[in-house]
Order: structure tokens, then sequence, then C-alpha cells
């Protein structure tokens, strides 16, 4: 428990870093669908515009190819751009900007020209939206030399991770959850400070552990949360490792925690091919191989496009009874 904590809600927190970050830098901007006037499509953006006003909170077309291009370019004449996508999932409409002009041109340039944006919105399953709208892109975006990419889980997270990500120079991926939005949580004092920013690259140990790893990131180190509370009563002791960014991957953290548990299991809600975990896992086997007691195990999303219906979406996305199962196998696997 937090000393002198408040509660505050995951999309509360963005939004006090928004406020703040547009406060202290002129060169902040938002854009994107209905972030102004209708106070964004989950409301992280509520009060901004008429705080603010249109210089500073803009609403834009549907049409996440232009604004993306219109964000990209206000970056490099020297704005710093917060450009929201209703859905991850429909930024692959404008992926040339992301991928071909964002990430690269600090390199192209030798260093010479920064794109300090940060590209933000729900990533991950919310509920009943089907193929088009359901998806992880994390492993997608990590795959790209130049962005940075971001998933925060706690409130903490996402009001420090956001403020680091709008005053870092390179363009950022800020992925989000839909679900999460809604969960609340302790924030500290020092959390509410109008300064505080997480480190990129540094994961966080949300929970100490002696027996195996849990290594997760978004939504889902919540469910790994509450294995660990259920696996405690079979008498195995889980630690559980939020990564924050999943690139750089702070692979250093998770080491250290595999050669003390021996055992571990990674958890996403993207497709399990070419994965978070499956890049985790191979870092374990480069650097701590030899202290593995067991295989490791992945829980992933469903290797399908999202089911509609509820009975089949609910077998597609990953809960803590998946994260209970791949752990008591890999306790107890025979030798």
């Amino acid at each position: 428990m937090i000393q002198n904590a408040q509660k505050m809600k995951v999309r509360d927190a963005l939004n006090s870093a928004l406020d703040e970050e547009i406060q202290r830098d002129p060169s902040v901007v938002i854009m994107g669908e209905e972030v102004a006037q209708y106070d964004g499509a989950y409301k992280v953006t509520k009060g901004l515009w008429k705080k603010h006003g249109s210089d500073r909170v803009v609403d834009t077309p549907i049409t996440e190819s232009g604004f993306t291009g219109l964000a990209v370019g206000a970056a490099l004449a020297g704005l710093r751009p917060v450009c929201e996508f209703m859905t991850w999932n429909f930024a692959l409409q404008a992926i040339d900007h992301i991928v071909n002009t964002a990430s690269k041109t600090r390199y192209m340039s030798g260093g010479l020209v920064n794109v300090p944006i940060v590209f933000r919105g729900p990533n991950g399953p919310p509920t009943a939206v089907a193929a088009q709208h359901s998806h992880c892109y994390a492993a997608m975006y990590a795959n790209i030399p130049g962005l940075i990419v971001l998933a925060p889980y706690s409130s903490e997270d996402a009001r420090g991770l956001l403020k680091a990500a709008i005053r870092d120079d390179n363009p950022v991926v800020f992925l989000e959850s839909e679900f999460a939005y809604n969960y609340e949580f302790d924030v500290s004092d020092e959390a509410l400070g109008k300064d505080f920013v997480i480190p990129i690259g540094k994961a966080k140990v949300e929970r100490e552990g002696t027996d195996i790893t849990f290594v997760a990131f978004s939504r889902v180190v919540k469910e790994c949360l509450d294995a660990a509370e259920e696996l405690k009563k079979e008498g195995i002791n889980a630690e559980v490792i939020n990564l924050r960014t999943i690139r750089p991957l702070d692979v250093e953290t998770i080491i250290k925690s595999v050669k003390k548990t021996h055992r571990v299991v990674t958890v996403e809600e993207g497709f399990p091919q070419s994965g978070i975990g499956a890049e985790i896992i191979a870092a374990i086997n480069e650097h701590a191989f030899d202290y593995l007691d067991a295989p490791i195990e992945r829980i992933t999303g469903a290797d399908v496009p999202m089911p509609y219906a509820k009975t089949l979406e609910d077998l597609c996305i990953p809960r803590a009874n998946n994260v209970i199962n791949a752990a008591r196998r890999v306790c107890y696997r025979k030798k």
C-alpha cells in the first residue's frame, strides 16, 4: 500500500498528464478524431479543449493517414504532437507515416532532425467489436528501429510514461488498454508531481516472488497478479514483472528474476507467432538458459482474428486462469 496515496483511474491519469504537459510546453498539441469538442472517444482528453482551446487540442477529419501525416509534419516543424488513434487497429491506415517517416528520419538525417511525436490510443481487445478493432500490435511496432514502444498498466505508469514520452525527442508508440481505462490505482504524492516521469526502458517488479516469474505488459499484468494471489494458496510464490517499455526491452530485470526463480511464463494479448513472449524467451535463452529448471511457457491471444460472439471472444483473451494453469505445468512438470 502506497502511503499518502489517492485513488485515480488510468483514464484520469492520462488526462492529467496531457493537461500538465500542454501547460508546461507551448509546443505540445493534441490531435485526432473527436479529441476536442466531444472530449475524446474514451474521454481521455475530457475538458482539455475547453481549457486550452482549438490551437492546442485539434479535432481532425476521419482519415488516419491524413491527420497522422499532418502530425508528423508538425513534429518535423518543431511542435510536439500527441496523435490519438481511436484504436491501434486503425493506425494501420497511417503505417507509412509511422514506419517510413517518423521512425527513420533521425537516422537518415545523421541525428540532425528529430521527430518528437507521441502516437497513442487503445491497443488490444475491448469487448464485442470483432476482428478489425481488437488486436494487440505491440510486437509489430517493437520490430521497428527508431520507435520507442511503451505500454502502461497502472495509473502511475500512465502518468509517468506519457510525460516521459511527450518530453522525448524520438517518436513514441504509446499502447493503452481500453479495458484498463477504468482500472483504479493508488497514486503517490510523488507520482502526482508535475515533473514525475518514469524512465523509458525500465521494467517494474510489481510483486516479488521466488518460485516462478510472470512477464507481462498492459492489462494482463492484472491477470498475472490475480493468478499470483491464487497460486499463493498452492504454495507457489510468483514474481510479476510489468515491462512498461516494450522497446527498448529491459532484459536485465527479466534475467535477474529468472536467475532467482528458474521458471518463467510470458503473458500478452497479441498473437503467438513472432510475439513479445517469443522475444523474451530468446533473450532468456541467450543470457540465462542454464538457470532454467523447466521449459518456458507462453500465454497469448488466440492465433485467429478476434471473433464477435462473446463465447468465442472469451476463449481468445488471456485470463488469470490461463496463467494459473501454465504456472502449474511449469512448476510441476515431470522430469
